[in-house]
């Protein structure tokens, strides 16, 4: 009952979320409305930490069903855990820009790798919203795990659009 009580009352002073699709419709709606908040990448202690900061990504697909977590490490190491498996990799920021390469794999010079421009949408101690550069249909929405565990997509969205 308490708990109800509570969320009635957040409802009461958060404005509804239109219905406007899928989740890159959600972050195309958001992020002009939040994104004078949020951080750049050059401040990395917001999504970095000793020991690795879990970020858990988030899909629209039906048929996702993985649990994704991306660990951003202080030295440029990267991970991505999918369902318990490690893919390493490294991350690096472009100067000047609010811009990251990431390699899975072989990386550098290696055969089998793979290396993806980002640009930063949105940064906060929650939330790490990263876009494909020339892709505009690739978000990477992440957020920070033990925030976020639990959620669905949508209320993923939510928690973004009331912040």
């Amino acid at each position: 009952m308490k708990n109800n009580l509570i969320v009635k009352i957040q409802e009461a002073f958060n404005p509804a979320l239109p219905d406007v699709g899928g989740l890159k419709d959600y972050l195309d709606y958001i992020v002009p409305y939040v994104s004078d908040w949020g951080e750049d990448l050059i401040e990395t202690e917001f999504y970095t930490e000793d020991g690795g900061k879990p970020w858990l990504e988030f899909r629209d697909q039906v048929n996702f069903q993985e649990t994704v977590v991306h660990f951003f490490n202080p030295d440029g190491e990267y991970l991505r855990s999918t369902n318990g498996n490690v893919v390493k990799g490294r991350w690096r920021l472009l100067e000047n820009t609010n811009k990251m390469i990431i390699e899975i794999g072989g990386g550098k010079d290696k055969s089998g790798g793979l290396s993806e421009l980002y640009e930063l949408v949105y940064l906060d101690k929650t939330f790490f919203i990263l876009q494909k550069h020339g892709d505009e249909k690739k978000y990477l929405a992440m957020g920070y795990e033990p925030l976020v565990r639990g959620m669905t997509w949508l209320e993923y969205i939510q928690a973004l659009f009331w912040t």
